[in-house]
Formats: C-alpha cells, structure tokens, sequence
C-alpha cells in the first residue's frame, strides 16, 4: 500500500491518510441527504437519488484515489444541482424547463465536451496561463467559501431584511429595492453555540498538535450536542436495511433535450463545472503541495480527466454533475496527501448506503467548525499575492472576495480573469507596458462574459 500510494514520498502515514479521508466524509456528507432533497423537486425518486449520489460519489471518489493520487473526492456539486433541480422543474412544463430524463441527457454531453477539453490538454492549459497570484488567490476565495459555508452551516450568521412588510419570496427570488442585513448568531441559541464550542476545540487540538484533530474535533462536538438538544439520534431507530426499488439508472435521455433549451443548459453546465473544478483542483493541490514540477501538472491533468468521466457516470447513475469538493480541503488539512484518503473517502460513500442513520446523527454545527478551520489554513496563499502590482492585486482582490459573496467559486474566478485581462490591455495600450497575458485568457474572459450578458439574468 505504501508503494501504491507513495506514502513515504508524500511524508505520510497509512493512518494519517485514512484519518484525512474520514474527515473529508464527515465534512461532505451532507450531500448525500440533501442531494435527494433537491433533485426530488423534479420528480425523481427521493431514494434512487439517494443511491446514486452515494455510489457515483463512492466510484469517482475512488478512480480519483486510484488513477491520480490525489487527496480530493468527489460528489454532487451543490449550486449545479440547484441549477439542474430549477430546469427540470415542474416536469418539463413552462419555457426553459426540461423532464429530469432530458437534463440528465445534458449533463452526460457536458461530461463528454469535458473529456474531449480534457484530452486536447486545453484544461490543463489553465494551470500555465493562470498567473501565480491567481492561482494564490482562487486558493484563498476558497478558503473564504469554505468558511462562508461553515458560518451558515453552523448558525453563527443570519441574513435579516427590512422595509418588506408582508412580502413573501419563493426560492431564487431576486430582492431588489429592500435593504439586507448580516448579523451574528445568538449565544441564546444551542446551535451557535455548539459551533463556536467546536471551532474552538479543534483549534486548541491543533494548536496542540494532536493527530487526527479534525475527526476528533468533529465526533466529541457531536456528542457535546447531545445533552445540548443538538445532535438528535432519532435516525438510530428503523430499518437500517437501504430500500432502492425504482432506480433511475440509466434513465438519461439523450433524443428528447434537442426539443428544449440544450445549448443554454449545456453551456452553463459546462462553464461553471469548468471553472468550479479548475479551483477546487487548483486549490486544493496547491495546499497539499501536489502540483510542483511537470510530474504535478500531469497528475493534475488525469485529475481533471477523471472528473470529466464522473460527470457522465452520475448522469448514467441518475444524479447531476459530480465535481470535486471543496470540502476536500478537510481531508487535507487534517494530514490527507495521497489517494488514500480518496480511496477512504470513496469506500465510506458506498458504506453510506446502509449506514445512513450514524451518518444522520452528526450536526451540521459539528462539520461547520471544520470547515471554519479549513478557511484559517487556506488564507495563508494570501502572501503569494503581489499585492504591490495594482495590476494583480485588484483581480485577486475581486476573486477572493466575489467566492464568498455571490456563494459561487466560478463567479470569482470569472470576476477576477476579465479584470486582470482589461487592466492588462490597458496598461499596454496607454503605457506601453508588456503584460504578459496568456492567449487562452481572453477566450476565457469573452466565453465568462458571454455568458454572464446572455445566460443570467
């Protein structure tokens, strides 16, 4: 094991790597319930959505582990589900709406558009035309994602509107004209203060230097809820044998997405699973000190192919875009540097399936504190930013700081790439100064800003 995964070249343990995978799990596993949650509001069945969240997660996870050595799993991405649930609304009925077999369809074709990108190399182009300070500064966006995550996750923020007398709102209802508010969470509520109680606990084990802090930090706050009215073990109780009659495998169509909005669909898919993975990748491995040298490059490549084919393998299983996650960065700060903590991670996804109700009984006050610390870890990129060129800072400003605030990694990526490439044409039309813009950067701005003028309203 220790030569398959090259454990002692990564300056880890077999018992390190496992640690960081059940972390990550721990850290993620709320897709697996809320995915089906989602996607049932299309029609599909709660339980089929459940299966096959748990074992596309499970299988990618592991080719991820297996094929690329890296530390990172995969799942359904959150915000993709959301887009591909608002689409194959109401069963197809309205404009822009598709049957969820028809949005399947579209995701599988965006997985294959993924492969052929993959293949020609013109994802991993995106690591050379990329400049340092950007790639620092996705890392750091992430790390502020992660947190922003944490923080609702783990009620230590609430969001209170004012001048709306009786107004009611349906979900992705735009809220113009009122005034918004973000305020901290109550020390009145149990559910702030078991995730301040766990940020600080697994700060202390940190600052400690006790191995495995995360996991112990995630399971002791877990059971510090109990007494607390937190953490509830009523999902202890039942069946714990899996009920999947009615699986949807296979159920994608592949002929009937033509008669609807496809191009829109599979450019938005498309777009922001390209840009989401490229950061989360870039991040995450960027952190595990994975991408050094042209050895780190090309297994950045197979990670990205890898990710290609498991968006087609949950649309085969009957799921939206798998992608990576950034809950990954979990795994990793607890230790994570190989694929054995995918390999984990993966083989704990497929467990899942019959021990649904332990993994109900952890709080998402007790996961929060995680990711919290997540963001501390990720924040040190910070200083690879050349913050004396006005020219780099301000983009690696607006990216780090538009991942958190519009809740969307590819937003702040967008963001900051066609600001680096205006401020750059710029200065070399009015200054004469060479700035050295790699070529794919402005298809990369004109396809983001194509998008943003056409696709968003």
């Amino acid at each position: 094991m220790g030569r398959l995964f090259r454990l002692r070249a990564n300056n880890t343990t077999v018992g390190r790597e496992i640690v960081a995978g059940i972390t990550t799990f721990m850290a993620m596993a709320y897709i697996i319930f809320l995915n089906p949650s989602i996607l049932s509001g299309t029609g599909m069945d709660e339980r089929a959505v459940f299966f096959a969240t748990c074992v596309a997660s499970g299988l990618v996870t592991l080719l991820m582990g297996l094929f690329v050595n890296y530390p990172i799993a995969l799942a359904p991405g959150m915000g993709l589900n959301a887009y591909f649930a608002v689409i194959a609304a109401q069963n197809g009925h309205g404009p822009g709406h598709m049957p969820w077999q028809d949005a399947l369809g579209a995701v599988f074709i965006s997985g294959i558009v993924f492969i052929i990108l993959t293949l020609t190399r013109i994802r991993q182009m995106l690591v050379v035309a990329v400049p340092d300070s950007l790639k620092a500064a996705i890392t750091v966006g992430i790390g502020l994602f992660i947190t922003m995550i944490g923080f609702k996750d783990g009620d230590l923020i609430s969001m209170s509107f004012t001048g709306a007398q009786n107004a009611t709102y349906k979900p992705n209802d735009i809220i113009d004209n009122y005034s918004w508010q973000p305020n901290l969470g109550s020390l009145h509520s149990p559910q702030t203060d078991l995730t301040l109680i766990g940020v600080l606990l697994i700060g202390a084990l940190m600052a400690l230097r006790i191995p495995g802090a995360m996991i112990i930090g995630i399971i002791v706050t877990t059971l510090i809820g109990i007494p607390m009215g937190v953490t509830s073990l009523s999902g202890l109780h039942g069946s714990w044998l899996p009920n999947f009659s009615g699986l949807e495998v296979g159920s994608l169509s592949l002929t009937g997405i033509w008669h609807y909005g496809l191009v829109s669909a599979l450019f938005t898919f498309t777009f922001v699973e390209m840009f989401d993975t490229f950061g989360t990748l870039v991040g995450t491995a960027s952190k595990a000190g994975l991408l050094e040298g042209d050895t780190g490059h090309k297994r950045l490549g197979r990670a990205m192919l890898v990710d290609a084919f498991g968006v087609s393998i949950g649309a085969l299983l009957g799921t939206s875009t798998i992608t990576a996650f950034v809950e990954s960065g979990s795994g990793v700060a607890a230790g994570g540097r190989t694929g054995l903590t995918a390999v984990t991670t993966g083989i704990l996804f497929w467990i899942a399936l019959i021990l649904a109700p332990i993994a109900l009984v952890i709080p998402d006050q007790a996961t929060a504190p995680a990711l919290i610390i997540v963001g501390v870890l990720m924040m040190g990129a910070v200083r690879n930013i050349e913050w004396e060129n006005i020219g780099i800072a301000l983009p690696a400003f607006l990216t780090i700081i538009a991942m958190p605030l519009t809740y969307s990694i590819s937003n702040g990526i967008a963001v900051g790439f066609a600001s680096f490439v205006i401020i750059g044409l710029i200065q070399m039309i009015f200054r004469r100064e060479h700035v050295k813009i790699h070529w794919l950067m402005y298809i990369i701005v004109i396809l983001a800003i194509w998008r943003y003028v056409f696709y968003v309203s």
